[in-house]
């Protein structure tokens, strides 16, 4: 799809300022019901638009994203335009300097649409705990959009953007893209800056693309992976993605995590087996893999990226950041009252739980030992890829929850992140690539993990199937675009 437009926009068939308006126009018209976007810039966007006409009229060459309608999820800063983690505590902020990813794609004149909602704080996995209140589902708006990247994942399947910037700390981007329809790529922890990405756990987050396509994500991953001297764990990706994407797959070996597969509802099992027949038709060698230690990754999850969020969030006091009660007593009555007014419950949990595992007398039984089964969860993934090229599973267990649901049982909720969260916890870049739809009718997607900076393989691999399967699953339901290219 980004391909299209650009020619479009070079040929002078479309305005980047028409462009900018029928997705505005679209936006206002069908966010009403899904809830996808929680600011709207407006004058920014036809602003920038106006950059790239003027450009092409003086038959200047523009870049492959310059003048495309995008969104980015609401924790990542954004000079001048507010950044509320969809949290109480942060309503109203604005930060004084821009993200790395959100700077480079500013000087490429990308045309910003507005902020998407998220689970506050990036803490969620349906989208719900947003002070905003939650995305919809697209497909079917009795269901959610899956978090914490939910906003992005709901605008770019219902055509609202062109492509979203999302975060994922232990599926935030890939189990919305999922539940929503649409390709979200995890990169390799460090491949993209974090710097303006407003921390949740930091060993874990990391920022990546919401697209329609696997090229579309090559494309976008191409331009935002680059070294940032501003985070000291950014080296920026080794390679460029898309000079790859096209590499004939015949004779790779991909490893098929049973222990994953056997989680899986009977509809995401059959589609994710259609996906494994038509790799071994594409001649790929597939094998069952067992992952035994994986088995403990949603607990090291809870307990690593829990205790280092309660340390993150130590910041939100109302003095140093976020909003403060007008009313108290004391300072300490001032932090509790303004903590407790500004937090949602599903961040008081976890910020509960990270202080208590890192208490004394609890350090060494909690997370001591998290990081050691985390270390043996990685050593099991390199063992893995000493044999197997790439690993596939499905990317959830289930397809999309229905509104309410994370509030009856938030524990059978964090589950969902089965699949996704050792990707994290080993620092690995993995993309889901939507498969095929469930007896409901909600999208199903299946996940490619790869080495570390291997991008570029799983995306040739994600992106033959695609191929093969001549899928776009979101423009056979969605009926097009603001732009019909």
């Amino acid at each position: 799809m980004i391909f299209e437009l650009n020619k479009l926009l070079k040929s002078k068939k479309v305005s980047a300022k028409e462009l900018a308006k029928k997705y505005i126009e679209a936006i206002k018209r069908e966010d009403r019901r899904l809830n996808s976007y929680v600011y709207l810039s407006e004058e920014f966007a036809l602003k920038c638009a106006e950059v790239v006409d003027s450009k092409l009229r003086n038959g200047e060459d523009i870049s492959i994203l310059e003048g495309l309608p995008f969104t980015l999820k609401d924790n990542i800063s954004t000079e001048g335009l507010p950044t509320s983690c969809c949290s109480k505590i942060l309503r109203g902020y604005v930060p004084i300097y821009d993200a790395f990813v959100w700077k480079i794609l500013k000087n490429e004149n990308s045309v910003l649409l507005g902020k998407t909602n998220m689970d506050e704080f990036a803490m969620g996995s349906t989208c719900e705990t947003s002070c905003f209140g939650g995305a919809k589902n697209p497909h079917n708006v009795n269901y959610v959009a899956g978090g914490s990247s939910g906003g992005v994942a709901s605008a770019v399947a219902a055509g609202l953007a062109v492509y979203g910037l999302g975060s994922d700390t232990g599926g935030s981007i890939r189990q919305p893209a999922s539940f929503c329809g649409t390709v979200g790529l995890k990169p390799t922890y460090g491949a993209v800056s974090r710097y303006g990405l407003v921390a949740f756990a930091s060993s874990l987050d990391q920022i990546g693309p919401i697209t329609t396509t696997v090229e579309d994500a090559s494309l976008v991953f191409d331009e935002i992976s680059l070294r940032d001297e501003q985070d000291c764990t950014c080296l920026g990706a080794k390679e460029k993605t898309f000079s790859h994407i096209k590499d004939n797959i015949s004779g790779i070996k991909i490893g098929v995590a049973k222990e994953f597969l056997n989680l899986a509802d009977e509809d995401v099992k059959k589609s994710v087996s259609l996906v494994i027949n038509a790799y071994e038709k594409m001649g790929a060698e597939v094998e069952y893999i067992s992952l035994p230690s994986c088995e403990y990754a949603l607990m090291v999850y809870y307990i690593v990226a829990c205790a280092e969020a309660s340390s993150n969030l130590g910041r939100y006091d109302g003095i140093r950041y976020g909003s403060r009660v007008s009313s108290y007593t004391n300072f300490h009555d001032m932090i509790c009252k303004t903590r407790s007014e500004g937090f949602g419950k599903e961040v008081k949990r976890r910020i509960l739980l990270g202080t208590y595992v890192l208490s004394c007398g609890y350090y060494d039984a909690y997370y001591k030992k998290a990081h050691m089964v985390r270390s043996k969860i990685i050593n099991e993934f390199n063992d893995a890829f000493k044999c197997f090229d790439v690993i596939l599973t499905p990317t959830t267990p289930t397809t999309a929850f229905e509104c309410g649901y994370s509030a009856k049982d938030p524990v059978s909720n964090y589950k969902a992140d089965i699949c996704t969260v050792p990707v994290n916890i080993a620092g690995l870049p993995a993309v889901s690539v939507p498969c095929g739809f469930d007896c409901k009718g909600l999208p199903i997607g299946f996940q490619i993990i790869g080495q570390k900076f291997h991008e570029s393989k799983i995306l040739n691999v994600a992106n033959k199937f695609e191929e093969y399967t001549n899928a776009c699953y979101v423009k056979k339901v969605t009926g097009g675009y603001p732009y019909d290219i």
